[in-house]
């Protein structure tokens, strides 16, 4: 039986995390218990317990960490508090799971990946791109079609207008194309053309080191709300809108003919269509396994760096 704690009770780890690890021990029994959730506001970790079913409630982490014996904690905090939460379970010796994108600033990244390579401790960041269903049938269709040649995000999203979007939320496209297309080599970022006072849009073209190419357009004030993700080759062309659009759906093409058009069916529960599920469940088969979750802390901290490299250009090009 595999132990689990739940820090943080806010909206994104309700939909993030608690539903899933809750759907997850009703489909399978006897495997996982849902020991305690903490929150800064009682009352949210009781309600967590009231619906989700943890068992206690918790104020302070501390205790819950000196009270119950866990075997993973997934921590789901503001980006002011992942370093140091993170550092803290990870020195404990406690696998966890951790947010995006590993800091309030680079320098709490690096600090957090360094403490991750520098104790056994298993861990996990939280990125259910890379465990959407749709997404990785499209990868597993683009393999057997040939070798791809270039990939493309495009994140659109209605009145994100903080300054943070292009190091906290553009993570999720940069982390998707770098699990499609490997490591990048290099990148050149341009903002497009904004009205006064307007929130900027941007442009980032990438290569990687395998030859690849790709683009990312972070558009986060468009007026609508959708992720779309396109995997091309010789011949051939894998597009996938998800986890946001008007419908989710994967379609494949070869040859000029469309082979494939899946679309999620509307009651299909959405921690199922965005990736959470199996993330959730890639977490308790590591701890079952005693084996190292994926993508860990080192894996994913490229794409965070990344981010904070792109905002550095583009902070620079507006001086």
């Amino acid at each position: 039986m595999i132990r689990l704690g739940l820090i943080g009770c806010g909206e994104h780890a309700e939909s993030g995390h608690a539903i899933s690890l809750a759907r997850y021990k009703s489909a399978n029994p006897g495997q996982i218990e849902l020991v305690a959730a903490c929150d800064m506001r009682l009352e949210r970790a009781q309600g967590f317990c009231a619906q989700y079913g943890f068992l206690a409630a918790y104020r302070d982490i501390d205790e819950m960490l000196n009270r119950e014996k866990l075997d993973g904690i997934i921590a789901v905090v503001p980006p002011e508090g992942i370093c140091e939460l993170g550092v803290k379970l990870l020195r404990m010796g406690v696998p966890c799971v951790v947010e995006k994108p590993l800091g309030a600033s680079l320098a709490e990244a690096i600090a957090l990946r360094d403490a991750a390579a520098a104790t056994p401790t298993p861990n996990m960041v939280s990125v259910n791109r890379r465990f959407m269903p749709f997404l990785n049938r499209a990868i597993a269709w683009t393999r057997s079609s040939g070798p791809l040649r270039y990939v493309r995000c495009t994140l659109a999203r209605h009145a994100r207008r903080e300054s943070e979007f292009l190091w906290a939320t553009a993570v999720h496209a940069v982390d998707t194309v770098r699990f499609l297309a490997g490591q990048v080599a290099g990148f050149e970022i341009q903002s497009l053309t904004t009205p006064e006072g307007a929130t900027p849009w941007q442009a980032v073209d990438l290569r990687f080191e395998n030859g690849i190419l790709g683009r990312i357009d972070v558009l986060p004030t468009t007026g609508m709300v959708e992720e779309t993700y396109d995997l091309f080759g010789e011949g051939f062309r894998a597009s996938v809108t998800c986890p946001f659009g008007t419908e989710r759906r994967w379609r494949c093409f070869r040859d000029g003919r469309l082979i494939s058009d899946e679309v999620a069916p509307a009651e299909t529960p959405e921690d199922i269509v965005n990736g959470c599920y199996d993330e959730a469940a890639e977490f308790i088969r590591a701890l079952r396994c005693r084996d190292c979750p994926h993508p860990s802390i080192g894996e994913v901290f490229p794409s965070v760096e990344l981010c904070w490299t792109m905002g550095k250009t583009v902070s620079a090009q507006r001086e």
